[in-house]
């Protein structure tokens, strides 16, 4: 085996994590993999037997590419209707073990939209430090600051993240409240979900298309509940449950292709957030149901 076949190799093994650190920062799959891409490349023209540390060097490189892309992405979702929302990652239970990664590893949609109100070298010091447990001094050059700036980057971050809603950590709670919600759509029962709704609930949505359809979010138990009973009844029957970014969710699919993902925050046994995706651009990966 020669030098670059170990160090493809290598790459490969490290792949999973890089994946997911790509998608924590950026939220986008497809992003995600072009940055892990990229960094590829890049470690394929570098003189890589002066890297002490791979895992380290790939990570620090990743986090570059993906600030670089937080940077530019303003642009292209100038045109685009509502919210932006992540793209989800859907687990089945067929799912490949490199997806099972990602999905263990990558944050929840809840935290990927608090996120989105960062700035991107806030977003990059509060993952790569608080989620993978890269040192600042590392984090450093990637946003060309000083340790000091990007311990202070991560705490401005942290303080955001903190103010927002701590999801239930019970996957099986959760999975009873959005049942819950999901039976009471069905019936268009108005009082049962304003029972497993949160008072200060937020319903955002993202469509991806620019003029279409109600304005989000929608804020508020009663208005959300008024929105739901508009179209729930009909689309209800046809939710599947599923695990959406490591949280109880449904993914909406009439004729077993799907057409929209939606993630609950469920916080105290109330939901507390809901995220609907219906983007076909972010829905492309998942398979039929």
């Amino acid at each position: 085996m020669d030098d670059r076949e170990w160090l493809a190799g290598q790459f490969e093994a490290l792949r999973p994590r890089l994946q997911a650190v790509a998608y924590s920062i950026l939220g986008s799959v497809s992003d995600a993999e072009d940055a892990v891409q990229e960094c590829w490349l890049r470690l394929d023209r570098s003189d890589a037997s002066s890297v002490a540390d791979l895992q380290g060097w790939l990570t620090t490189v990743t986090g570059r590419i993906c600030l670089d892309m937080l940077r530019r992405r303003k642009n292209r979702r100038e045109a685009q209707f509502g919210e932006w929302l992540p793209e989800p990652i859907v687990e089945t239970v067929n799912a490949d073990p490199e997806h099972q990664v990602v999905i263990a590893d990558s944050v929840g949609l809840a935290l990927l939209v608090v996120l989105e109100t960062l700035t991107p070298a806030e977003r990059l010091a509060f993952v790569l430090h608080d989620v993978f447990a890269v040192p600042f001094h590392e984090i450093a050059s990637v946003v060309d600051r000083s340790p000091e700036a990007a311990r202070q980057l991560a705490a401005r971050a942290r303080r955001r993240v903190q103010a927002a809603p701590t999801p239930d950590p019970d996957l099986a709670r959760q999975r009873q409240v959005v049942d819950a919600f999901l039976a009471a759509a069905r019936a268009g029962d108005m009082q049962r979900l304003l029972e497993v709704l949160d008072p200060d609930v937020v319903f955002r949505a993202d469509v991806g298309v620019a003029g279409a359809g109600p304005t989000f979010p929608v804020i508020g138990a009663q208005a959300v509940v008024k929105r739901v009973l508009q179209t729930a009844p009909r689309f209800a029957s046809h939710a599947s449950p599923a695990i959406i970014n490591g949280q109880a969710g449904a993914v909406f699919a009439p004729d077993g292709r799907p057409v929209g993902v939606i993630g609950f925050t469920v916080v105290d046994g109330r939901i507390a957030a809901i995220d609907l995706i219906a983007n076909p651009e972010k829905l492309r990966r998942i398979g039929r149901y």
